[in-house]
């Protein structure tokens, strides 16, 4: 964990990523077969939340098992399975991959699509109550949509210059981990409401 230039230094001196390193150490002080980590990438710098996973891909590859929870689906895409939980219930479980082939997942009849262009929030806007467009979502500068197989690349392009956007890069795309997510939990809530 390297954590030799810190020895004199007192836990609460520690930046947020160096006490977790710290934390790692003491966790495997006894070199655990099992190792649990609550979010052990909260609060700390993209480098050393690289360098934290780099770390548990060492442990992994001796032959550690190891349970993480966290919050960041691109860390979860690192991982060889993947539960999810809504509402304390254990709701899903398998490799990524199988999950997002998940029916609820892909609905027939569907297809998801990135769509870039400027002004992606008026874009965002445009495409809700669009005939067709089940969801529409920003990330970034572009915008992810799951639309009916029946709606056209053209559709959307029209619809995006009625509202001033000139140009959209449009291509197919699969679904991500938080696609999963969002579309169990989504479900599970429905599912929730219909008990009630």
């Amino acid at each position: 964990t390297h954590l030799e230039p810190y020895l004199e230094r007192r836990a609460g001196q520690l930046s947020g990523g160096w006490r977790q390193r710290l934390a790692m150490a003491c966790s495997l002080m006894h070199k655990p077969v099992v190792l649990f980590l609550d979010e052990p990438t909260a609060g700390i710098d993209p480098v050393a939340r690289r360098e934290l996973w780099d770390l548990l891909f060492q442990f992994a590859g001796k032959g550690m098992t190891l349970f993480v929870t966290t919050h960041y689906m691109d860390e979860a895409e690192r991982c060889d399975h993947v539960g999810y939980i809504h509402m304390s219930k254990l709701i899903v479980c398998g490799e990524p991959d199988a999950l997002k082939k998940l029916p609820e997942v892909n609905p027939p009849g569907t297809r998801r699509l990135d769509v870039t262009c400027d002004h992606v929030t008026t874009a965002l806007h445009a495409m809700h109550g669009m005939p067709g467009v089940r969801s529409a979502t920003v990330f970034g500068q572009s915008m992810h949509l799951l639309v009916d197989e029946s709606v056209q690349r053209a559709q959307i392009e029209e619809r995006l210059r009625k509202v001033g956007i000139a140009h959209a890069e449009i291509h197919q795309m699969g679904p991500s981990l938080e696609d999963v997510f969002v579309e169990l939990s989504a479900r599970n809530a429905g599912e929730r409401e219909r008990a009630a």
